[in-house]
């Protein structure tokens, strides 16, 4: 299993891609937070490094979809910062398609090792 230092290159990118909104929204259903804060959590969590301009385009549509609403919010000692919380819409959209998704990891789960035991390249 990859590391958080790993992931970058150990995970394609079409795999981040089909998985990578319901990962913010579950980062952003543990408690508000703002863009910095989730990629390190998606980070922290194995995904490798998720670049800004991958994340907030991600984020406004989330939030043109309804899934998170957002608040600005003055810095302690610095800029401020967009905050992101979920909506009930974002909670049903992240236990549908987390349920979805689930079904589809297990679905290649299953398939994929067999593919691999038998050691044929073909």
């Amino acid at each position: 299993m990859p590391t958080a230092s790993t992931a970058v290159d150990a995970w394609p990118a079409q795999w981040l891609r089909g998985v990578l909104d319901l990962a913010v929204l579950a980062v952003i259903a543990r408690g508000e937070t703002y863009g910095y804060r989730i990629s390190a959590d998606l980070q922290e969590a194995g995904l490798g490094s998720v670049k800004g301009g991958t994340l907030y385009p991600l984020l406004a549509r989330l939030e043109e979809t309804g899934a998170v609403v957002t608040t600005w919010r003055e810095g302690e000692s610095g800029p401020g910062r967009k905050w992101y919380a979920i909506t009930p819409e974002g909670r049903a959209r992240l236990h549908d398609d987390g349920e979805r998704w689930h079904a589809f990891a297990s679905l290649t789960t299953t398939l994929i090792p067999d593919a691999v035991a038998t050691g044929d390249p073909r």
